[in-house]
């Protein structure tokens, strides 16, 4: 192998480590998405976010879910349950995309939403937060 050969052979090594290390950097820890102090009454701020979910028609959309489940950081069980099932109906519902039961699956994640939203209503957070 020339020297030229070599060199640019190192070269490319040493990019690619470059990269590497670049890429596999530990990331920041994230941090709370909810604290004690701003979701007052515990709960509020995951049934704000459901009941505008499902008034502005988002359920479906990725991430929403995800979202109110991330909310429910200091919420108590009824809604951090919900939540839960909420998030579960989604994820099934995605993944049988193109499937036969997708229809089920995305009657499952209204349904997980409704049953959230009354939830809210029975804890008197809907209109909290």
């Amino acid at each position: 192998m020339s020297a030229g050969a070599l060199a640019a052979l190192l070269g490319l090594l040493g990019a690619c480590t470059a990269d590497t290390a670049r890429t596999t950097a530990p990331a920041p820890a994230p941090s709370p998405s909810v604290s004690p102090a701003v979701d007052e009454p515990p709960g509020s701020l995951a049934c704000a976010k459901v009941i505008a979910a499902v008034r502005d028609a988002t359920v479906m959309m990725p991430g929403v879910a995800d979202t109110i489940l991330q909310a429910t950081g200091t919420a108590d069980a009824p809604v951090a349950d919900a939540a839960q099932r909420l998030a579960e109906a989604f994820t099934a519902a995605v993944q049988a995309q193109g499937a036969e039961d997708e229809p089920d699956k995305i009657a499952a994640v209204s349904a997980a939403a409704a049953e959230m939203v009354e939830i809210c209503r029975d804890s008197g957070l809907e209109s909290a937060g």
